[in-house]
């Protein structure tokens, strides 16, 4: 059997691992849930527990363990320093307890730059070596791939899409500026936006997704500002680094229909390089897997 290495998707509720091959075929996964009420110690103790149950029924060479983590983290310490889900997690050494605890080497990373990086390996992007990865839900999460590796940044803080200002004075963001793009434009803000116009107090974005099916015009209208937003940002991330592919993800892309003519129609507007250079934005095509593919694939790039 060839190498294998172990990626480790941990979330505010769920925490998924899955073995994954070196060329990138999923050998077998668990899937359980985050006991972040019980603190710090129940979730190292219940992802040790996940690698090694993985580790001891897979025969082979274990190139090591990529965990993929919501939150801003300081990516050579192996800390996470700032996560609304995983507060119990944050200043301490995770990466760093957990390789002591398994014997093998252990890769901290924001979880969507995983995605992006699983996307890159055999996803939507594997015919480039450069993209940007959009994730839409609670928030918005961005991932950067610059020649195969992810763009970090000093520290491991690069790639925050979501906080690109896209309306100078717009809503309120807990990291502490107004108008940031996850407020205009994740799964969360498609919900509050419905509250604010009186569609319903406790909408989804599927609920509002199902009524801009059923042809509801204020529904259709909340993805068309959702769409303007995103173009905004994107036509701002074109102009930067003029990479060949945009990828977008997460709950809310079923609504594609509904916000990307917005979208696109926004991006044509503001970005030359768009305009003048082969540019794709297309969906992403791994889903909530792309998180632990891309960090199973976090040791084996590290071995090159």
């Amino acid at each position: 059997m060839s190498a294998y290495s172990i990626g480790v998707d941990l979330g505010g509720t769920n925490l998924r691992a899955a073995a994954i091959d070196d060329r990138g075929k999923m050998i077998e996964k668990i899937s359980g849930s985050t006991h972040i009420k019980e603190g710090r110690d129940a979730v190292v103790n219940d992802m040790v527990q996940a690698i090694d149950s993985l580790r001891k029924r897979i025969p082979g060479d274990l190139a090591g363990v990529g965990i993929g983590v919501p939150g801003f983290i300081l990516i050579e310490k192996g800390v996470i320093v700032g996560s609304n889900n995983l507060a119990p997690l944050e200043n301490y050494p995770i990466r760093d307890e957990i390789e002591k605890r398994l014997g093998t080497k252990v890769i901290l990373e924001n979880d969507a730059n995983a995605a992006a990086l699983g996307e890159k390996w055999i996803g939507a992007g594997k015919d480039v070596n450069d993209l940007v990865l959009l994730t839409l839900g609670t928030g918005v999460g961005g991932g950067i791939v610059s020649d195969g590796r992810v763009l970090e940044g000093s520290v491991g803080m690069a790639g925050e899409i979501g906080h690109i200002t896209v309306v100078p004075n717009g809503n309120p963001c807990g990291c502490g500026n107004t108008g940031c793009l996850e407020k205009h434009a994740s799964a969360t803000a498609i919900g509050a936006m419905a509250r604010l116009i009186g569609l319903g107090a406790d909408l989804t974005a599927l609920d509002v997704y199902n009524l801009a099916v059923k042809d509801d015009r204020r529904a259709k209208a909340i993805f068309t500002s959702m769409g303007q937003h995103l173009g905004i940002a994107l036509a701002t991330l074109i102009n930067i680094f003029n990479f060949p592919l945009y990828l977008l993800s997460g709950g809310p892309l079923p609504a594609w229909d509904f916000f990307a003519p917005a979208m696109i129609a926004e991006v044509e507007k503001r970005s030359f390089t768009y305009r003048n250079a082969p540019t794709r934005i297309e969906k992403a095509t791994l889903g909530n897997e792309a998180g632990l593919y891309g960090a199973a694939y976090l040791p084996l790039l590290h071995r090159h």
